[in-house]
């Protein structure tokens, strides 16, 4: 990995650690602070106590063998219970340290996912249709886990070590002499150095094993969505062998991080067990001489076991802080993506009157290299029901995104009863619109929840209201469930038709002043059509509505159409007005019509 890119990484690592530190010790959450202290303290005496082990161990041993200085009152079985008891209360305070921090691990990692999953919904349309849903949900999966793990384990390993290792090179220095202080500090430096330096290599192999379990997780996603295509082309093995491709390549990457977890933890084992072998053997010599105890030599052997129980945690620890930091990177860099489309400052409620909506000299590109619309005009009053028509990539379903605000235009402006929709808050904005897309996409709950999504709170009563104005309460009520039978994964359990008119039930509820039918019966056969039909025409009484259409017979009635063309009005007037014009308009009519009478 090149010098520029170790710096990146490292900058971007302590950006991480900076946004994360704060939620240990937030701005007037008094209990989070006291939870903190306490958890300190508790990991303060469990560190000390755990010190202070061997030594009783020492004086047990040497009450047992005659050896030694012993104005032990307490005698071999005394020190033996004494013993035992250190190690009891130790580890009880270990727990209790977990057990007091578990709530402020938990709340840093509840407010995080809650901002994230917040912020993603934030993101323009244009983020999320070249981001795929697989792929989006493993990175905040990974970076949440990483969020609790750095902050137990920057709390109570790294610092906690750094302790531990300092006062038992402290008891070595003083109860025995310098060469074991020089044993242990070049056993432990060795140890941190091969550690950390395998460790940055294992980053890259870890990068990119991730990379490719995020790549296998979106192909099986975007498999699993579009389960009724992969059926209709029969291209199960097509997607399996897809699948596979991209298992192989995280199949390749998880056996090479295996590898060299396998060569870290050798490493590992191989430098503290020679410095182990060391200081036991300057201990076994001072015992022969005479100068040491047998104590003293159990003594020196428990605290390098006991040292070298967090120096092989603290390899797993700094390996699982690079890769969470990694994690962590990758949803802060999410978190970090601009919203778009965002309120101006000082944004208010829109406020409606009426409900007229007007485009002035609108132009508009999802790329600035290809414009869309190049300078519409179009007004619709209130209550009035205005139609837009026009080949595929005309700029009709442009409009609907434009108005509601998914999109800001490039010039001109969308209003609603002369306010600006981006002056305008955007969730007063989106209150206020209702919409029936071309296919209706339900949640994988009950009808009720789905129809009840139109708006929260609303009662039993409204709920059926809205079915029975949709024209489906009749066949919800035949169902066996009722109003509780589940739709399936995006409504699959129900028909074209069903789904529509549950689509149209939830806006209904919604009860908004503009109604946006965004080619909602396009999708549908002639029959359904025409029963969806009058579920619409009542759905859009006493509301602006703008239709945009495929089907010119569903748009007849309208008080004006207007013709898009491209990107500009072409033709405007009622149905009448534009079969007289003999233009665009009564040739798209004329060419429908035949093949109605054909078919």
């Amino acid at each position: 990995m090149s010098t520029n890119i170790q710096e990146q990484e490292r900058k971007s690592g302590w950006r991480t650690i900076k946004r994360v530190l704060p939620a240990l010790w937030p701005e007037g959450e008094t209990w989070v602070k006291r939870r903190v202290v306490i958890a300190m303290l508790a990991l303060l005496l469990s560190k000390l106590i755990a010190v202070y082990t061997p030594i009783i161990y020492r004086d047990a041993v040497n009450a047992l063998s005659g050896e030694g200085v012993s104005n032990l009152m307490l005698g071999a079985v005394g020190l033996t219970v004494a013993y035992g008891m250190a190690r009891i209360f130790s580890n009880g305070f270990q727990q209790l340290r977990d057990a007091v921090f578990a709530a402020v691990a938990q709340r840093a990692l509840r407010k995080l996912a809650l901002e994230t999953f917040t912020h993603i919904h934030k993101l323009s349309m244009r983020y999320h249709i070249t981001r795929k849903t697989g792929g989006l949900s493993r990175i905040i999966e990974r970076g949440v886990k990483g969020v609790e793990f750095l902050l137990r384990f920057l709390l109570f390993s790294v610092g906690p070590l750094i302790l531990e290792l300092a006062l038992v090179a402290g008891i070595f220095f003083f109860l025995f002499d310098v060469w074991y202080l020089a044993a242990v500090v070049v056993t432990i430096g060795l140890y941190v150095w091969f550690t950390f330096t395998v460790t940055e290599w294992r980053v890259k192999l870890r990068r990119e094993m991730n990379d490719r379990d995020t790549d296998a997780n979106q192909k099986a996603v975007d498999s699993l969505l579009n389960f009724e295509t992969v059926k209709y082309f029969g291209a199960e093995g097509r997607e399996a062998a897809r699948y596979d491709a991209a298992m192989e390549g995280y199949e390749s990457a998880a056996i090479k991080t295996a590898s060299s977890l396998a060569f870290l933890n050798f490493g590992q084992t191989f430098i503290i067990t020679c410095g182990l072998i060391s200081v036991m053997t300057m201990a076994a010599k001072g015992v022969q001489s005479g100068a040491l105890t047998v104590g003293d030599f159990v003594m020196v052997n428990a605290y390098m076991i006991q040292i070298t129980m967090p120096l092989n945690f603290l390899g797993t620890v700094y390996r699982e802080i690079r890769q969470s930091l990694v994690d962590m990177g990758e949803m802060f860099n999410l978190l970090g993506q601009p919203a778009e489309i965002e309120d101006r400052q000082g944004a208010g409620p829109i406020k409606v009157t009426g409900g007229k909506v007007a485009f002035d000299q609108v132009y508009f590109g999802y790329d600035t290299e290809r414009p869309i619309l190049k300078g519409v005009s179009l007004s619709v009053d209130a209550g009035e029901t205005i139609a837009i028509v026009g080949p595929s990539g005309s700029g009709k379903s442009t409009i609907g995104r434009l108005l509601f605000r998914f999109y800001d235009v490039s010039g001109g402006s969308v209003t609603i009863d002369s306010q600006d929709v981006r002056d305008v808050t955007q969730e007063s904005l989106h209150r206020i619109i209702g919409v029936v897309p071309q296919d209706t996409v339900l949640f994988n709950d009950t009808i009720r929840y789905n129809i009840a999504y139109g708006r929260d709170g609303a009662s039993e009563d409204e709920i059926i209201d809205a079915a029975k104005a949709a024209q489906i309460h009749d066949f919800i009520s035949a169902l066996p469930d009722g109003y509780e039978t589940t739709v399936g994964e995006r409504g699959l359990k129900l028909s074209g038709g069903e789904k529509q008119r549950v689509g149209i039930a939830r806006t209904l509820l919604k009860d908004p002043p503009v109604l946006l039918l965004d080619e909602a019966t396009s999708a549908l056969d002639t029959e359904t059509e025409r029963e969806i039909q009058s579920a619409l025409r009542r759905a859009g009484e006493g509301r602006t509505v703008i239709t945009i259409a495929h089907r010119l017979s569903t748009i007849a009635d309208a008080d004006s159409i207007i013709v898009l063309e491209d990107g500009v009005v072409a033709e405007q007037g009622t149905h009448e007005e534009l079969l007289k014009l003999k233009g665009r308009y009564a040739s798209l009519w004329m060419r429908q019509v035949t093949e109605e009478d054909a078919a």
